[in-house]
């Protein structure tokens, strides 16, 4: 244990509509390595919650922290990367928003042609994908089975979360990571390269889904190890 502490810790952050659950594979991986591995389980009510439930998370684990978002986690590591336990920021089909934006802001301009995600109109604030529709958008290269499951199961999206703007994105003082997914029908590969680009991280590109690290945890994995490598 003392080892696995003294390698400091990586912290694995989920997106809408999904939970901390999905990163099973992806920790299994890096738990097998010997490391130290932590789930955020954050409500993805609100950016401001999301980030402190993060910062709970970072200060109870050892550091120097790898910090790891999927999708809307990167606009909650983007933020929460700042703390100063902090060093090293991975994006896996992630937003990576600057200074003042928010998710609304990244997603408010989709390139041409680019699939419309079905999000339905929200109810009491919170917004959900429509269920049929989940799998081939979300999940497209998972078991129809498990793709459905995650139809069913998913966790109700804030509206004040997507609205959330950053204060201090991380990514400015801290190397990043950025694995863009080439057949993402949520956040088009496009507008991946163009964030990745522009924060200036180490990209790898790989056939997948938005679901990506379930679908590809090996080559996930693979790039958490880089970034926690320095």
């Amino acid at each position: 244990m003392n080892d696995r502490a003294g390698r400091g810790s990586i912290v694995l952050v989920h997106g809408g509509f999904v939970d901390g659950s999905g990163w099973q594979d992806v920790y299994d991986i890096l738990k097998a390595d010997g490391r130290n591995v932590a789930v955020v389980q954050h409500p993805t009510f609100s950016l401001e919650g999301d980030v402190a439930a993060t910062h709970q998370v970072i200060e109870a684990v050892p550091g120097p922290v790898t910090l790891v978002g999927h999708s809307y986690g990167g606009a909650v590591i983007t933020e929460a990367g700042t703390h100063e336990k902090v060093k090293a920021l991975v994006y896996i089909a992630a937003f990576a928003p600057d200074k003042g934006e928010s998710v609304n802001t990244l997603i408010a301009d989709p390139p041409p042609g680019a699939p419309v995600p079905p999000i339905l109109p929200p109810v009491d604030g919170f917004l959900f994908l429509d269920r049929d529709k989940f799998p081939e958008s979300f999940a497209g290269d998972l078991p129809r089975a498990r793709a459905e499951f995650m139809a069913d199961s998913q966790v109700p999206w804030g509206v004040d979360a997507l609205g959330g703007t950053i204060s201090q994105p991380a990514w400015r003082a801290k190397p990043s990571w950025y694995l863009i997914a080439q057949d993402d029908r949520m956040i088009p590969p496009p507008a991946q390269h163009a964030m990745a680009e522009r924060i200036g991280a180490r990209t790898v590109e790989v056939p997948g889904s938005h679901s990506v690290y379930l679908s590809q945890p090996a080559a996930t994995a693979d790039l958490i190890r880089q970034a926690a490598a320095g």
